[in-house]
């Protein structure tokens, strides 16, 4: 067998690699390896809108099947047109906005000349909310205007809109407002 000198200075230099590795502690039998159970495995996924501004990134939301439905993970929408799975750095904490032990989950009212908050509960407050809205609109009511034509329409109420809804919530929140007399309207729907 020839053997040039470079191919001898190959074959000694990958010998003594070779030996210098297996001093070091480097095994090269072969080992069982298994990959590790993502959390969000078992998860039920649901898709939904960022709730933080006006451009409307798609989120996929896991929630844990068992108990209450916990949120356990949120990440980009891969398949949502306006982010692509992309998401900001607000976007991306958004499960800190859920699970968090500082977070309002009953409503509060403070009630005229009160310094202080106190709980209460959904049923009470959505009732005073709609005795508020008709309470108002029937002392800011016009049903004709100064030349006598009819107008029904309040300017005591005023609606500012959503950016986070489509344009088919959009047109139900409007549809109800108009049917309440509304004429100060404004919405920023850009999805």
């Amino acid at each position: 067998m020839k053997l040039t000198r470079r191919q001898f200075i190959k074959i000694t230099g990958a010998s003594a690699a070779g030996v210098m590795a297996l001093g070091l502690g480097i095994d090269l039998r072969p080992i069982k390896s298994h990959a590790q159970t993502l959390k969000i495995h078992y998860a039920k996924e649901t898709t939904s809108i960022c709730c933080y501004c006006a451009v409307g990134c798609g989120v996929i939301v896991h929630t844990g099947k068992a108990g209450a439905g916990k949120v356990i993970n949120i990440e980009g929408d891969p398949d949502h047109p306006i982010n692509e799975g992309a998401l900001c750095s607000k976007g991306a904490a958004l499960s800190q906005l859920v699970n968090n032990e500082n977070r309002v989950t009953t409503p509060l009212y403070r009630a005229p000349y009160s310094t202080r908050w106190q709980k209460v509960s959904w049923d009470w407050a959505l009732w005073q909310i709609a005795l508020r809205v008709k309470k108002s609109r029937d002392a800011s009511f016009t049903a004709r205007n100064a030349k006598g034509q009819v107008v029904n329409r309040t300017n005591g109420i005023a609606h500012v809109g959503s950016a986070a809804i489509d344009n088919e919530e959009c047109w139900l929140v409007q549809a109800m407002m108009r049917a309440l007399g509304l004429v100060y309207i404004e919405h920023q729907a850009r999805i």
